[in-house]
């Protein structure tokens, strides 16, 4: 499978610092900071260093220390903001969109963390 990563797109150039961002937690692998514009109390953006599209992409050709790291990040971010329910945090949602149907607006994997209130249903249904 091909993947087109566009080394243009926003977040690309947040990786190489050509635009600031509220970073919440960095690591090897992993960089995560607060959306510019957010829908909820708590809303991060959790990206990958490297150079990946989306989830499947990132799951086929990521590195497994690359994987490891990019799952614990989102743990450890959640337990950072107080969210996680294992530290008596109210829970919260992960959204990842892929693709010209999932609604993809950047082409970078990237992990929305959404918390700090009651989001309602998953997905708001449509006749």
């Amino acid at each position: 499978m091909t993947y087109a990563y566009d080394d243009q797109n926003i977040f690309a150039k947040i990786l190489r610092g050509e635009i600031p961002c509220s970073k919440v937690y960095e690591s090897d692998h992993t960089l995560a900071f607060n959306d510019i514009s957010p829908k909820t109390p708590h809303h991060v953006l959790v990206i990958p260093k490297g150079p990946y599209v989306c989830y499947d992409h990132f799951a086929q050709s990521a590195s497994d220390a690359e994987i490891v790291d990019y799952t614990r990040a989102i743990g450890a971010i959640c337990t950072q903001l107080g969210v996680a329910q294992g530290d008596g945090g109210k829970g919260y949602r992960m959204i990842s969109n892929a693709g010209p149907d999932g609604v993809q607006e950047v082409p970078h994997l990237h992990v929305h963390i959404l918390a700090g209130r009651n989001i309602g249903p998953m997905v708001m249904m449509r006749p």
